[in-house]
C-alpha cells in the first residue's frame, strides 16, 4: 500500500525581536509559514524552500567575547545566525532567549524607544566562558512597528 498523502511542511522558525508601538520591543518564537516543496539544484531531489522578500545589504561575521553588552539597537533589520558558541538577546518587556547554531534570530528593534531606566533596544551577550560566532545578514528594508513573525 503506498502512501498518497501530501508532505507536511517542516517545522522551522525563528525568533523575533521587535518594537511595538510605545517603543517597547519583546521577542516572539515564529514559524516560518509556506514552504513549498520544490526543485532547488537540479538533479538534486526536491527540497524544503522559503525565499523571503528581503533586500540583503551586508553580510558580516561577529565574534562576540564572553561578557555583556550594553543595551543598544540593531543598526538596521538584520538576520543572525549562531556559527558557534551560545548567545542571548533580552528585551524590553524582561523576555531573554539563548540561541545557539541551528537557531536563527530576526532582529528589528530600530524603533524602541528609551523606558523609565534608560533601556533602549535590547542586551545581548555570549553564554558561558567560549566565544560566539555569529553570522549577520543585514537588509535594506525599513524595520515596521508591531509586525510579530509578520516575515514574508
Amino acid at each position: 500500500m503506498s502512501d498518497t498523502t501530501e508532505p507536511h511542511s517542516p517545522d522551522a522558525g525563528y525568533w523575533h525581536l521587535w518594537s511595538d508601538a510605545d517603543g517597547i520591543t519583546h521577542q516572539t518564537h515564529c514559524r516560518f509559514e509556506h514552504l513549498e516543496l520544490k526543485t532547488f539544484a537540479p538533479p538534486a531531489k526536491d527540497l524544503w524552500v522559503k525565499r523571503l522578500a528581503a533586500n540583503p545589504e551586508d553580510i558580516t561575521i561577529l565574534v562576540l567575547q564572553p561578557g555583556t553588552l550594553n543595551w543598544h539597537r540593531n543598526p538596521q533589520p538584520q538576520w543572525i545566525v549562531p556559527l558557534s558558541g551560545t548567545w542571548f538577546v533580552e528585551s524590553m518587556d524582561g523576555t531573554r532567549v539563548e540561541m545557539g547554531p541551528g537557531q536563527l534570530s530576526f532582529g528589528e528593534d530600530q524603533l524602541a524607544k528609551p523606558d523609565a531606566s534608560g533601556r533602549e533596544g535590547h542586551l545581548s551577550g555570549v553564554v558561558g566562558n567560549e566565544p560566539c560566532v555569529l553570522m549577520v545578514i543585514q537588509i535594506r528594508d525599513a524595520p515596521r512597528v508591531g509586525a510579530a513573525c509578520k516575515i514574508d
